[in-house]
């Protein structure tokens, strides 16, 4: 890595440049963030004053909802259904009555995978609402990005991030697309190194590598409906098919879903366990190597 000791450019223009012919959007409509983390609290210190209000549609990523009570809004809660999919009446009738500055989606959804179909999407990008769209697990999808759909939709932005995708979630490094309306006001908002020397250079070299980060993406997906086909097996687990990196689990026939998180861990296996209550007697085991699988079914068989 050249030259450490210069201040990274403001404009990280090289990233930009590299996504831009990696999304096919041009880099004008393309802001880099210290993870898309950042770019969530920019989108909300730029779009809302105190006691304005957003709209969340739990279970889902929890960081919506911190950013919003760190900068001063409501959260106006709209659940998903049983089996995670929006609720897109709630969220209409919501949005018609509470009058909130916008709205946040993941898709694939953060903890069960399950995505945002395109004739929900256009429902939500037809009411008055910001839609900011976080695509974090995207790659895992088999689907194309939304990124290209903010030169046609004022009112969405797409976040992505290289945390999955390339496996850099230590350097912190993503990027948003967003219509030029939008974006000339983050730019004014944003600090001016908040995307480090390492990790653009990281993340354009993760570009100049799509074979390799294509290869990997398959193996892992080869290895998701691999690890779900057996999850099914076990008798005390309802797996829910995912487009992401990770398969969430209902835990049933009367076992205790934290005690089965504790009881593997202390085989050597830590899977995630969840207090919230609409997550209540789940479980999410992420996807890993073919070796990770093996040691998680093993342990699961050696239960008592």
């Amino acid at each position: 890595m050249k030259f450490p000791y210069v201040y990274p450019d403001p404009e990280s223009r090289r990233l930009r440049a590299a996504l831009a012919k990696d999304s096919g959007l041009e880099s004008d409509y393309i802001l880099a963030g210290c993870g898309a983390d950042e770019l969530i609290d920019l989108i909300m210190r730029c779009v809302l004053d105190p006691g304005d209000k957003i709209v969340d549609c739990p279970p889902t990523f929890t960081m919506y909802e911190f950013d919003a009570a760190v900068n001063g809004a409501l959260v106006i809660k709209v659940p998903r259904k049983s089996d995670f999919s929006l609720n897109i009446d709630g969220i209409a009738e919501v949005i018609e009555k509470e009058k909130p500055k916008c709205i946040f989606l993941t898709s694939p959804n953060n903890p069960d995978g399950s995505i945002i179909n395109d004739k929900d999407l256009f429902k939500i990008l037809d009411m008055p609402v910001l839609v900011v769209l976080d695509e974090a697990y995207i790659e895992f999808a088999g689907i194309e990005s939304r990124m290209g759909w903010v030169k046609k939709h004022e009112n969405l932005i797409v976040l992505r991030t290289f945390s999955k995708r390339a496996g850099l979630a230590g350097l912190r490094v993503g990027y948003g697309a967003f219509p030029l309306s939008i974006i000339q006001y983050l730019w004014r908002a944003k600090q001016p190194y908040n995307v480090s020397v390492a990790a653009e250079v990281s993340a354009c070299a993760a570009l100049k590598n799509p074979t390799y980060l294509e290869t990997v993406k398959n193996a892992l997906v080869q290895e998701r409906e691999r690890l779900y086909k057996l999850l099914k097996e076990v008798p005390f687990l309802n797996p829910y098919p995912s487009s992401s990196n990770f398969i969430l689990c209902e835990v049933t026939s009367g076992v205790d879903a934290k005690k089965l998180k504790e009881d593997l861990a202390k085989m050597g296996v830590m899977i995630r366990h969840y207090n919230n209550k609409e997550l209540k007697g789940y479980v999410r085991v992420s996807v890993g190597k073919p070796e990770h699988t093996d040691a998680l079914m093993d342990c699961l068989n050696r239960l008592p």
